[in-house]
């Protein structure tokens, strides 16, 4: 499959809350249950020549704590594993929204 970087993917906030809610249902109390990654981080994977989107990995620290790992996909599918990957994402919690649809 040929990827163009004009894919949708967009869903309804009530859509993602359900997904979230099933998510934080399962994961239990204290969970990891989501993350930040700067407008920065994104760009620099988005700016990388060939670059039509990204893809994601689950992956896990040394602690144990859930994380994912952003790398840039080219036209034919392909990461971009020698360019700039991202990790390190601002857990939440601690680091979370105010109470909204997607996280309560």
């Amino acid at each position: 499959m040929a990827f163009t970087g004009k894919e949708e993917h967009s869903i309804t906030l009530g859509e993602a809350s359900k997904l979230t809610a099933n998510y934080r249902r399962r994961a239990g109390k204290g969970a990891v249950t989501g993350g930040y990654f700067s407008r920065e981080a994104i760009e620099r994977i988005l700016k990388q020549e060939g670059c039509v989107g990204l893809r994601y990995y689950f992956a896990e620290t040394d602690d144990g704590r859930p994380t994912l790992i952003l790398v840039g996909v080219d036209a034919q599918g392909e990461d971009l594993i020698g360019g700039f990957l991202v990790d390190l994402a601002l857990p939440c919690p601690p680091h979370c929204s105010s109470r909204n649809p997607l996280n309560s």
